[in-house]
């Protein structure tokens, strides 16, 4: 059958445990997991009733490899941004730099709601997860609300 409860890796009852875990509330604590490299994982991930089997803290992807700072480019695709990394190219010719970019879509969870156009986020490396998508974001960094292409580096 098709639909999400066909999706790998997702559970949607509750497996009821002797002694488990229950949140202040009195809701039953979800499943979620430490990234690890000192982020913590979101109170919305822990909290929240999401489903989504790319992100990183409730869902079945490993972080390994680089991580990555860049500013949000574009959030028009579902679930997915587009940061720009800035960085200067140096020619040995004429003694000088120049600036030259690179944009790296991401998966966004649901666990971080309140992202916008210009905010700098740190995007961890994971297996890929779609033609172009090699990477999760982890953390907000800053919030800004500059909306122009600028060259953010200095």
């Amino acid at each position: 059958s098709s639909g999400i409860n066909a999706e790998y890796g997702v559970f949607l009852n509750k497996k009821k445990l002797v002694g488990a875990k229950v949140s202040k509330t009195g809701k039953d604590v979800r499943w979620t997991k430490n990234v690890g490299l000192g982020i913590k994982t979101p109170r919305e991930a822990i909290e929240g009733t999401y489903i989504d089997k790319k992100c990183p803290f409730t869902g079945d992807v490993a972080i390994r490899g680089r991580l990555l700072r860049g500013t949000i480019n574009n959030m028009k695709m579902k679930r997915t941004l587009t940061i720009r990394r800035d960085y200067l190219h140096y020619i040995k010719k004429y003694n000088r730099f120049e600036k030259r970019h690179k944009n790296i879509s991401a998966h966004v969870s649901p666990a971080f709601i309140d992202l916008n156009k210009g905010d700098t986020v740190l995007v961890g490396q994971c297996r890929p997860l779609s033609k172009t998508v090699r990477f999760n974001v982890l953390k907000v960094i800053a919030t800004s609300a500059a909306d122009k292409k600028k060259f953010s580096k200095f």
